[in-house]
Protein backbone atom coordinates (compact mmCIF):
# COMPACT_ATOMS: atom_id res chain seq x y z
CA UNK A 1 0.00 0.00 0.00
CA UNK A 2 1.10 3.92 -0.95
CA UNK A 3 2.32 5.53 1.87
CA UNK A 4 0.43 8.45 0.84
CA UNK A 5 -2.50 7.91 -2.00
CA UNK A 6 -2.94 9.76 -4.59
CA UNK A 7 -6.18 11.42 -3.65
CA UNK A 8 -3.77 12.70 -1.15
CA UNK A 9 -1.01 13.89 -3.61
CA UNK A 10 -3.38 15.56 -5.89
CA UNK A 11 -5.47 17.86 -2.58
CA UNK A 12 -2.00 18.58 -0.97
CA UNK A 13 -0.46 19.71 -4.49
CA UNK A 14 -3.70 21.71 -5.04
CA UNK A 15 -3.40 23.70 -1.98
CA UNK A 16 -0.01 24.69 -2.22
CA UNK A 17 -0.87 25.84 -5.49
CA UNK A 18 -3.66 28.12 -4.48
CA UNK A 19 -1.56 29.56 -1.65
CA UNK A 20 1.19 30.30 -3.82
CA UNK A 21 -1.05 31.78 -6.37
CA UNK A 22 -2.33 34.45 -3.04
CA UNK A 23 0.98 34.96 -1.60
CA UNK A 24 -0.06 32.64 0.90
CA UNK A 25 -2.59 35.08 1.93
CA UNK A 26 -4.89 31.75 2.03
CA UNK A 27 -5.26 29.95 5.05
CA UNK A 28 -4.35 26.62 5.08
CA UNK A 29 -7.97 25.77 6.63
CA UNK A 30 -9.66 27.89 3.86
CA UNK A 31 -7.88 26.84 1.19
CA UNK A 32 -8.23 22.68 1.96
CA UNK A 33 -12.23 23.57 2.34
CA UNK A 34 -12.34 25.31 -0.86
CA UNK A 35 -10.24 22.25 -2.84
CA UNK A 36 -12.47 20.04 -1.46
CA UNK A 37 -15.59 21.83 -2.20
CA UNK A 38 -15.28 22.81 -5.23
CA UNK A 39 -12.90 19.33 -6.53
CA UNK A 40 -9.73 20.58 -6.68
CA UNK A 41 -11.08 23.16 -9.53
CA UNK A 42 -8.78 25.95 -9.23
CA UNK A 43 -10.84 27.92 -11.60
CA UNK A 44 -13.51 27.68 -9.64
CA UNK A 45 -12.07 28.55 -6.09
CA UNK A 46 -10.56 31.66 -7.43
CA UNK A 47 -13.52 33.32 -8.87
CA UNK A 48 -15.00 31.73 -5.17
CA UNK A 49 -12.21 33.56 -3.45
CA UNK A 50 -12.04 36.65 -5.67
CA UNK A 51 -15.90 37.77 -6.34
CA UNK A 52 -16.97 35.94 -2.81
CA UNK A 53 -14.85 37.38 -0.51
CA UNK A 54 -17.32 38.44 1.94
CA UNK A 55 -18.63 34.82 2.51
CA UNK A 56 -14.94 33.81 3.41
CA UNK A 57 -15.88 35.30 7.17
CA UNK A 58 -17.83 31.92 7.91
CA UNK A 59 -15.07 30.02 7.45
CA UNK A 60 -13.68 30.31 10.64
CA UNK A 61 -11.51 27.64 12.78
CA UNK A 62 -14.85 26.45 13.90
CA UNK A 63 -15.20 24.75 10.03
CA UNK A 64 -12.39 22.71 11.13
CA UNK A 65 -14.75 20.12 12.76
CA UNK A 66 -16.11 19.70 10.07
CA UNK A 67 -13.19 18.04 8.30
CA UNK A 68 -13.52 15.18 11.08
CA UNK A 69 -15.05 13.18 8.08
CA UNK A 70 -12.85 13.83 5.46
CA UNK A 71 -9.72 11.88 6.60
CA UNK A 72 -7.86 13.03 3.79
CA UNK A 73 -8.64 16.47 3.94
CA UNK A 74 -7.58 15.68 7.96
CA UNK A 75 -4.16 14.74 7.04
CA UNK A 76 -3.26 17.62 4.50
CA UNK A 77 -4.45 19.89 6.47
CA UNK A 78 -2.48 18.84 9.42
CA UNK A 79 0.97 17.97 7.76
CA UNK A 80 0.95 21.91 6.21
CA UNK A 81 0.05 23.31 9.34
CA UNK A 82 2.65 21.24 10.89
CA UNK A 83 5.08 22.50 8.23
CA UNK A 84 3.73 25.93 9.16
CA UNK A 85 4.65 25.46 12.59
CA UNK A 86 8.19 23.94 11.82
CA UNK A 87 9.13 27.23 9.94
CA UNK A 88 7.93 29.83 12.64
CA UNK A 89 10.67 31.46 14.64
CA UNK A 90 11.00 30.20 18.40
CA UNK A 91 11.25 33.41 19.75
CA UNK A 92 8.19 35.14 18.05
CA UNK A 93 5.96 37.07 20.65
CA UNK A 94 3.01 37.56 18.24
CA UNK A 95 2.57 33.76 16.01
CA UNK A 96 -1.57 34.52 16.63
CA UNK A 97 -1.96 38.38 15.48
CA UNK A 98 0.83 36.72 12.43
CA UNK A 99 -1.57 34.34 11.53
CA UNK A 100 -4.28 36.44 11.88
CA UNK A 101 -2.56 39.21 9.35
CA UNK A 102 -1.99 36.47 7.12
CA UNK A 103 -5.52 35.26 6.85
CA UNK A 104 -7.17 39.12 6.06
CA UNK A 105 -7.55 38.36 1.90
CA UNK A 106 -10.60 39.10 2.68
CA UNK A 107 -10.10 42.81 3.70
CA UNK A 108 -7.39 44.07 1.31
CA UNK A 109 -7.35 47.22 -0.04
CA UNK A 110 -7.60 47.44 -4.16
CA UNK A 111 -3.96 48.04 -4.63
CA UNK A 112 -2.15 47.71 -7.87
CA UNK A 113 -0.35 45.37 -6.05
CA UNK A 114 -3.17 43.10 -4.65
CA UNK A 115 -5.08 43.63 -8.16
CA UNK A 116 -2.05 42.26 -9.95
CA UNK A 117 -1.96 39.21 -7.00
CA UNK A 118 -5.95 38.67 -8.16
CA UNK A 119 -4.82 38.85 -11.66
CA UNK A 120 -2.37 36.41 -11.51
CA UNK A 121 -4.55 34.11 -9.80
CA UNK A 122 -7.47 34.09 -12.16
CA UNK A 123 -5.71 33.36 -14.22
CA UNK A 124 -3.51 30.39 -13.14
CA UNK A 125 -0.50 32.28 -13.15
CA UNK A 126 1.91 32.30 -10.19
CA UNK A 127 4.62 35.23 -11.42
CA UNK A 128 8.22 33.22 -11.78
CA UNK A 129 12.14 34.51 -11.98
CA UNK A 130 14.80 33.50 -14.29
CA UNK A 131 18.07 32.25 -12.74
CA UNK A 132 21.51 30.44 -13.42
CA UNK A 133 22.22 27.77 -11.92
CA UNK A 134 25.11 26.01 -12.15
CA UNK A 135 27.08 22.70 -10.39
CA UNK A 136 30.85 22.44 -10.13
CA UNK A 137 30.51 18.76 -9.80
CA UNK A 138 29.29 18.08 -13.34
CA UNK A 139 30.44 20.71 -14.70
CA UNK A 140 27.32 22.28 -16.25
CA UNK A 141 25.40 24.87 -16.14
CA UNK A 142 21.43 26.06 -16.54
CA UNK A 143 18.57 28.14 -16.43
CA UNK A 144 15.94 27.60 -14.88
CA UNK A 145 12.39 29.88 -13.65
CA UNK A 146 11.48 29.52 -10.00
CA UNK A 147 9.37 31.58 -7.83
CA UNK A 148 10.71 34.64 -6.75
CA UNK A 149 10.76 33.62 -3.08
CA UNK A 150 11.72 29.70 -3.28
CA UNK A 151 15.17 30.18 -5.69
CA UNK A 152 16.57 26.32 -5.63
CA UNK A 153 16.95 24.39 -8.43
CA UNK A 154 18.18 20.57 -8.32
CA UNK A 155 21.26 19.60 -10.96
CA UNK A 156 19.18 17.49 -13.32
CA UNK A 157 22.52 15.67 -13.31
CA UNK A 158 23.47 14.69 -9.76
CA UNK A 159 20.24 15.84 -8.21
CA UNK A 160 21.96 18.37 -5.56
CA UNK A 161 20.07 21.50 -4.70
CA UNK A 162 21.29 24.62 -5.47
CA UNK A 163 20.94 28.34 -4.69
CA UNK A 164 21.16 30.49 -7.76
CA UNK A 165 24.37 32.01 -9.38
CA UNK A 166 25.20 35.65 -7.68
CA UNK A 167 23.59 38.59 -10.11
CA UNK A 168 27.19 40.11 -9.88
CA UNK A 169 28.48 36.73 -10.77
CA UNK A 170 26.23 35.70 -13.77
CA UNK A 171 27.97 35.02 -17.09
CA UNK A 172 26.62 33.87 -20.38
CA UNK A 173 25.01 36.02 -23.39
CA UNK A 174 25.34 39.55 -21.76
CA UNK A 175 23.50 43.07 -23.07
CA UNK A 176 25.79 45.76 -23.35
CA UNK A 177 24.80 49.66 -23.56
CA UNK A 178 28.15 52.12 -24.37
CA UNK A 179 27.86 55.27 -22.74
CA UNK A 180 30.35 56.50 -25.16
CA UNK A 181 28.41 56.02 -28.22
CA UNK A 182 25.49 54.93 -27.60
CA UNK A 183 25.31 51.28 -28.92
CA UNK A 184 23.45 48.89 -27.42
CA UNK A 185 24.57 44.82 -28.14
CA UNK A 186 24.80 41.53 -27.29
CA UNK A 187 27.84 39.51 -26.87
CA UNK A 188 29.85 36.68 -24.16
CA UNK A 189 30.51 38.21 -20.70
CA UNK A 190 30.43 38.23 -17.24
CA UNK A 191 29.21 40.46 -14.73
CA UNK A 192 31.77 42.94 -13.42
CA UNK A 193 33.59 42.53 -16.23
CA UNK A 194 34.68 44.99 -19.13
CA UNK A 195 34.27 43.91 -22.92
CA UNK A 196 34.94 46.44 -25.94
CA UNK A 197 32.53 48.29 -27.58
CA UNK A 198 32.42 46.79 -31.31
CA UNK A 199 31.93 50.33 -32.73
CA UNK A 200 33.80 52.96 -30.74
CA UNK A 201 35.93 50.33 -28.95
CA UNK A 202 35.33 51.51 -25.11
CA UNK A 203 35.32 49.10 -22.33
CA UNK A 204 31.46 48.66 -21.53
CA UNK A 205 30.38 46.35 -18.31
CA UNK A 206 27.60 44.41 -18.95
CA UNK A 207 23.99 45.41 -18.00
CA UNK A 208 22.44 41.72 -17.45
CA UNK A 209 22.99 37.94 -18.45
CA UNK A 210 20.22 37.62 -20.67
CA UNK A 211 18.38 33.46 -20.38
CA UNK A 212 18.81 31.36 -23.39
CA UNK A 213 14.87 32.02 -24.68
CA UNK A 214 15.30 35.61 -24.58
CA UNK A 215 17.92 35.62 -27.24
CA UNK A 216 16.14 35.47 -30.49
CA UNK A 217 16.47 36.18 -34.02
CA UNK A 218 19.89 35.36 -35.65
CA UNK A 219 23.57 35.88 -33.94
CA UNK A 220 25.59 39.03 -35.02
CA UNK A 221 28.41 38.61 -37.31
CA UNK A 222 30.70 40.33 -35.05
CA UNK A 223 33.51 38.13 -33.98
CA UNK A 224 33.98 37.55 -30.00
CA UNK A 225 36.46 40.30 -28.62
CA UNK A 226 37.34 41.34 -24.97
CA UNK A 227 40.18 42.52 -22.35
CA UNK A 228 40.90 39.20 -21.19
CA UNK A 229 44.78 37.40 -20.86
CA UNK A 230 43.64 34.55 -22.44
CA UNK A 231 40.65 35.55 -25.02
CA UNK A 232 40.85 34.16 -28.11
CA UNK A 233 40.32 37.21 -29.75
CA UNK A 234 42.38 39.39 -27.68
CA UNK A 235 41.80 43.30 -27.48
CA UNK A 236 44.79 45.20 -26.67
CA UNK A 237 45.55 46.56 -24.04
CA UNK A 238 45.10 43.39 -22.28
CA UNK A 239 43.79 43.64 -18.46
CA UNK A 240 46.20 40.53 -16.67
CA UNK A 241 45.04 37.71 -15.00
CA UNK A 242 41.36 37.85 -16.17
CA UNK A 243 39.61 35.25 -18.40
CA UNK A 244 37.72 34.99 -21.25
CA UNK A 245 34.16 33.59 -20.66
CA UNK A 246 33.26 32.79 -24.63
CA UNK A 247 33.46 28.88 -24.34
CA UNK A 248 36.03 28.75 -27.07
CA UNK A 249 38.17 30.86 -25.07
CA UNK A 250 37.52 28.30 -22.23
CA UNK A 251 38.00 25.05 -24.19
CA UNK A 252 41.16 26.35 -25.51
CA UNK A 253 42.57 27.56 -22.33
CA UNK A 254 41.92 23.54 -20.77
CA UNK A 255 39.13 25.87 -18.69
CA UNK A 256 36.19 24.21 -16.85
CA UNK A 257 32.81 25.41 -18.72
CA UNK A 258 31.46 26.68 -14.55
CA UNK A 259 33.21 29.82 -14.55
CA UNK A 260 30.92 30.72 -10.88
CA UNK A 261 29.67 27.54 -8.73
CA UNK A 262 26.04 27.76 -7.23
CA UNK A 263 26.33 26.86 -3.02
CA UNK A 264 24.90 23.94 -2.28
CA UNK A 265 20.88 24.85 -0.96
CA UNK A 266 20.66 24.87 2.82
CA UNK A 267 17.24 24.05 3.19
CA UNK A 268 15.23 25.46 6.35
CA UNK A 269 11.83 23.47 5.65
CA UNK A 270 8.91 23.81 3.49
CA UNK A 271 7.37 26.46 2.20
CA UNK A 272 4.41 27.34 0.12
CA UNK A 273 6.83 28.12 -2.93
CA UNK A 274 8.56 24.86 -2.65
CA UNK A 275 6.29 22.55 -4.66
CA UNK A 276 6.92 25.01 -7.95
CA UNK A 277 10.99 24.89 -6.88
CA UNK A 278 12.10 23.47 -10.56
CA UNK A 279 9.39 25.96 -12.66
CA UNK A 280 11.57 25.38 -15.73
CA UNK A 281 12.75 27.36 -19.18
CA UNK A 282 11.69 23.85 -20.73
CA UNK A 283 7.65 24.22 -19.99
CA UNK A 284 7.89 21.41 -18.12
CA UNK A 285 4.15 19.94 -16.43
CA UNK A 286 3.88 22.14 -13.33
CA UNK A 287 1.76 19.12 -11.77
CA UNK A 288 4.48 16.68 -12.24
CA UNK A 289 6.65 19.09 -11.23
CA UNK A 290 4.85 19.68 -7.94
CA UNK A 291 4.48 15.28 -7.33
CA UNK A 292 8.00 15.25 -7.73
CA UNK A 293 9.07 17.67 -4.84
CA UNK A 294 6.03 15.81 -2.84
CA UNK A 295 7.75 12.99 -3.30
CA UNK A 296 11.36 13.61 -2.63
CA UNK A 297 10.61 15.46 0.73
CA UNK A 298 8.87 12.56 1.71
CA UNK A 299 12.22 10.67 0.73
CA UNK A 300 13.99 13.37 2.78
CA UNK A 301 11.89 13.21 5.76
CA UNK A 302 12.27 9.42 6.01
CA UNK A 303 15.92 9.81 5.69
CA UNK A 304 15.55 12.16 8.74
CA UNK A 305 13.61 9.61 10.99
CA UNK A 306 15.60 6.92 10.41
CA UNK A 307 19.07 9.13 11.62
Amino acid sequence: MQRVTQEEVQLEKSVRRLREKFYGKVSILDAVILMRRFANNHDLVCKFIILCKDELEDMDTSAEGSLDSDPVALKVLNKLKLEELKKKKPDAKNDDKIMEVAQQLKVLPLTEENLCMFTNAQNNRIPPVDHQFSCQGCDRMWWRRVPERKQVSRCPWCKVRYDPVPFNKMWGIAEFSCTACGRTFRGSGQMGTPSPCYSCHTPVYPSCIIPPRKTPGPRGRQQHSCFAEDCYNRREPHIPGTHCVHPRSRAKNGLPKVICPSQVHDSTGSTVATCLSQGSLACWDVDELILEDLKEEDEEEDGRSSN
